[in-house]
């Protein structure tokens, strides 16, 4: 999952991103209102925790006009100011949810993934293809009844992969997706862990699920009869 932080408290956006990446996230952090809104409309995002006072442009003048552009990423505001007027008008520019300063980062972290499943509604609680089983809260992968062991890193390309499920993503999709943008190697670390994921979830089951488009990319798919 990738997710936007705009706040401009440094040290606020630092905890944020620490405890977000720790849940195995990739995140991007903005500053002020301007980077945070041409930052949402040059990348996808999963989420955007959208701080309201912020210098440049506040989180109800973001938030707003990247509704009226279309995108209806699910924002989650956090703001230090308490009453009702102003919740009412995040909600009204928007936002999908509502956090007052201070919170705890379980609760915020519990309620980014609840506006994520409100505000995606086609994408299920659980991913599946075939028999394999990708539970993204849990943060679990089965093959059938078998559990499979992944390092973080894996399970995101994994449930990237998961969630265009029978569809071809570029190295470049699961690179802007799964690593943020403080990330500066090669493009083949993706071809490194979609290795590794298949020695895990397809070679030990005899399977062939993870497929290699030739030119393009990959695609994750129900496993043909031929083993690997």
């Amino acid at each position: 999952m990738r997710v936007l932080v705009v706040e401009d408290d440094r040290r606020m956006a630092e905890l944020l991103r620490r405890g977000l990446v720790g849940e195995g996230w990739a995140v991007d952090v903005a500053h002020d209102g301007p980077s945070g809104l041409d930052r949402a409309g040059e990348n996808s995002y999963d989420a955007i925790v959208l701080d309201v006072m912020l210098p440049g442009l506040n989180g109800y003048a973001v938030c707003g006009r990247l509704r009226e552009a279309g995108n209806w990423v699910p924002v989650l505001m956090l703001t230090a100011m308490d009453g009702e007027y102003d919740e009412a008008e995040g909600l009204d520019v928007g936002a999908d949810d509502y956090v007052t300063k201070p919170f705890s980062f379980v609760t915020l972290l519990a309620r980014l993934r609840a506006l994520m499943r409100r505000g995606q509604p086609q994408r299920p609680t659980v991913l599946r293809i075939g028999d394999l089983e990708v539970d993204p809260a849990a943060r679990h992968c089965r093959r059938g009844t078998v559990l499979v062991a992944l390092t973080v890193r894996e399970f995101s390309v994994l449930e990237y992969l998961a969630r265009r499920g029978g569809q071809t993503v570029t190295k470049t999709e699961i690179l802007e997706h799964v690593w943020d943008d403080r990330f500066d190697g090669d493009v083949n670390v993706v071809e490194v862990h979609v290795s590794a994921l298949r020695r895990k979830i397809d070679t030990p089951f005899g399977l062939r699920s993870i497929r290699t488009v030739r030119g393009t990319g990959y695609r994750l798919e129900v496993p043909s009869e031929t083993p690997c």
